[in-house]
């Protein structure tokens, strides 16, 4: 298993911002009075999902990590019933429907592993590593 310093490191991270890049591909075209509340919401939901996982990351700490993967496996829920809605309204057509449900899945599968597997890692977090030599005399 690779060694992870940084958020980016993580391949759900990754993942996550692709899927707000492809978003945005599709969207950033069909905005409209009528129907850009929910381009707008769709855009907000993709980014929190990788943002929460980035701001669990940084907080050094397993289980507040966990408490924010949490967030972001949410967020995809809450994106795939947005996603629905841009469907019905016809923001997306049934391909591009499929394309961003599927990534958003496989994206909600990964924090679930991840999540899984931080629950039973002995390492706690950066956070609770007491300093080397900081105390010996």
């Amino acid at each position: 298993m690779a060694t992870i310093t940084t958020f980016e490191d993580l391949k759900v991270w990754q993942a996550s911002r692709s899927l707000n890049k492809r978003m945005f591909e599709i969207l950033s075209k069909r905005q409209d009075q009528n129907r850009g509340f929910l381009i707008n919401h769709l855009f907000k939901t993709s980014g929190s999902i990788m943002d929460n996982i980035a701001e669990g990351f940084e907080r050094d700490g397993n289980k507040e990590f966990k408490n924010f993967l949490s967030y972001s496996k949410g967020s995809a829920g809450e994106l795939i019933s947005q996603l629905y809605r841009a469907l019905d309204i016809e923001i997306i057509n049934q391909n591009e429907f499929n394309e961003l449900k599927e990534k958003t899945n496989t994206i909600a599968n990964q924090l679930g592993a991840l999540m899984n597997y931080l629950k039973t890692s002995p390492y706690k977090g950066k956070k609770f590593t007491e300093p080397p030599s900081k105390y010996s005399s």
